[in-house]
Parts: C-alpha cells; sequence; structure tokens
C-alpha cells in the first residue's frame, strides 16, 4: 500500500468533483472547489473520520469493498478506478467480478433520478448500486454479504424475496431469472464467479435445477411488474432496462402511469423514504 500516493490520490480527485456532479445539492457557499470529505463519506458509506485519515496518509488499508466503494463515490474511470486498487495494496477485480466497477455515465444518470427507484445490476444478476427510491422499493442491499446482493440467488434461496410479486407470476419470473443466467453462463463459460455463483444456487434445492435443466435463454428486458410493496400497496411498474455497450451492465428504472394511483403511491414512497420501513422489507432484493 502507497499511503502517501494514495492519500494524494483522493485528494485531487475529490477537487475536481462538484456536488452535481454526483447528484448532492450544492449548500453553502464553498471555499475551495470540489466534494467536501464528509461528502465522499456519505457516498462511500464510511465515516468521515475514515475517509479523512485515508486522505491524511495515516490510515489503515482499505478493503477491495472499500476500494470498489470509493472508485464509485469519486466516480472514477475504469483506469483511476485500476490504479486506486493498485494503491491501495491490491490487485483490480476482473471486469465481471461481483466489485465491478460502474460507468461513471450511469452513476450520472442515477443521481439524476430523484424520484424514480433505479438501480444497475450486472449481466448476472448482482445488484451493483441502487438509489435511495429503490432501496425503498425493493430493499436496501448495502448492508448485505455480496452473494445476498444477486437477484437470482435471493430469488431461490429467501422464499421472502418473492413476497413482494403476485404469486400467480412467481413462475414466470424465476424462468426469466434462470434464462438470463443461461445467457450469461454461454456468453463466458468457466468465469470464476458465475461458477460460483450456479453451485451457490444449486446448492438451494431441486427448483433451481429444475428450471436450469429446461435450457431456456432470454437476456433481460424491458416489462411490466406488479410490485406488492408491504407499505404503500400494489404497484404496477413498468421495468425499463438500458444496456450498457457490452451488456455486462444493466441500468433498470422503475415508472408509473403519470397521473395512475402508482404514481400517486410511488410518490407517498419517495416521502417516506426507507425509514420505518423495518424488517417489512427485509430481505426483499428481486428485479
Amino acid at each position: 500500500m502507497d499511503r502517501p500516493a494514495l492519500a494524494d490520490f483522493l485528494t485531487r480527485r475529490r477537487a475536481r468533483l462538484t456536488p452535481a456532479d454526483v447528484g448532492l445539492p450544492p449548500g453553502a457557499r464553498r471555499r475551495t472547489p470540489g466534494l467536501r470529505r464528509e461528502e465522499v463519506a456519505q457516498l462511500a458509506g464510511l465515516s468521515v473520520d475514515y475517509y479523512a485519515r485515508m486522505e491524511q496518509g495515516r490510515g489503515p488499508q482499505p478493503s477491495p469493498q472499500l476500494a470498489a466503494a470509493l472508485a464509485r463515490a469519486l466516480r472514477l474511470t475504469d483506469d483511476e478506478r485500476d490504479h486506486l486498487f493498485h494503491l491501495a495494496g491490491h490487485e483490480p477485480p476482473r471486469r465481471h467480478s461481483p466489485l465491478s466497477h460502474i460507468r461513471p455515465g450511469l452513476l450520472l444518470i442515477l443521481d439524476r433520478l430523484h424520484d424514480t427507484p433505479a438501480q444497475v445490476v450486472s449481466d448476472v444478476g448482482d445488484v451493483l448500486v441502487q438509489n435511495p427510491m429503490a432501496a425503498a422499493l425493493l430493499g436496501d442491499v448495502a448492508d448485505r454479504a455480496s452473494h445476498l446482493r444477486n437477484v437470482t440467488v435471493r430469488w431461490f434461496a429467501d422464499p421472502a424475496a418473492r413476497a413482494l410479486f403476485p404469486p400467480e407470476e412467481h413462475d414466470a419470473l424465476a424462468r426469466a431469472h434462470v434464462a438470463h443466467l443461461r445467457a450469461a453462463h454461454a456468453a463466458r463459460p468457466g468465469d470464476p464467479h458465475l461458477v460460483a455463483l450456479l453451485n451457490r444456487l444449486r446448492a438451494t434445492g431441486e427448483e433451481f435445477a429444475a428450471y436450469w435443466e429446461q435450457h431456456e435463454v432470454a437476456v433481460r428486458r424491458s416489462s411490466r411488474k406488479t410490485v406488492l410493496h408491504p407499505v404503500v400497496g400494489r404497484l404496477d411498474l413498468d421495468c425499463e432496462v438500458l444496456a450498457t455497450g457490452g451488456r455486462d451492465q444493466l441500468l433498470l428504472v422503475y415508472t408509473a402511469d403519470p397521473g395512475s394511483e402508482t404514481a400517486e403511491r410511488l410518490e407517498l414512497l419517495r416521502v417516506l423514504g426507507r425509514q420505518d420501513l423495518g424488517a417489512a422489507e427485509a430481505g426483499n432484493v428481486p428485479v
């Protein structure tokens, strides 16, 4: 780990960003350019003191997960992300690893969607980042173990993950999850992360194995979804899927028909945020 170089790199990258670049309000007049330390800490999900010590060259070695969070918070390019990992004493993650770097352009779009649920998922269903509305709608993944952030694992490993959807749609949704995973598997056979994911899914029981043996293939596309939210009730949503060039990262945006009852309930959800959802939403992270 190169503490002085890491401190300098973090400081300079923070200075080049404005609150508007990361979806934050401008706030009071700033004496120096760039984000404040507390704003970067908030975006990365760590304490201000921890981040300040890193910029001062005296903090502990950040974990790979924390390095990935900092890369997202500072809107680093792929090359800058790799440089950050090297300075922190880690090998950069592979392109399709659970720590996949989210493209700054996707994060910029996500930052602009204040009143619409949206999240970025990998091509194998790992939820990489959510906006607050998506966390309120589908459950917050921030504090979950990495394998529990995968929507297909959640679907087959935890019955509570299905509670957000009408029972009559469960079969179609399960088929869609597995068919999408089949397509990704064919595109990159032997990928260690995908192999581990499939082994974990096979360990959930016979249900996944039965769907997998059907060998259905389909990539995730825009669709109409019904969400049975435990607080605001039934939501009939259009799920728009925006893919990157290589389709390895997908931006999912959930919208309601203007003036509809669902639109009113989404607005109520925006006002409520994630407060007091508690156990009612625990465990629910389907897409």
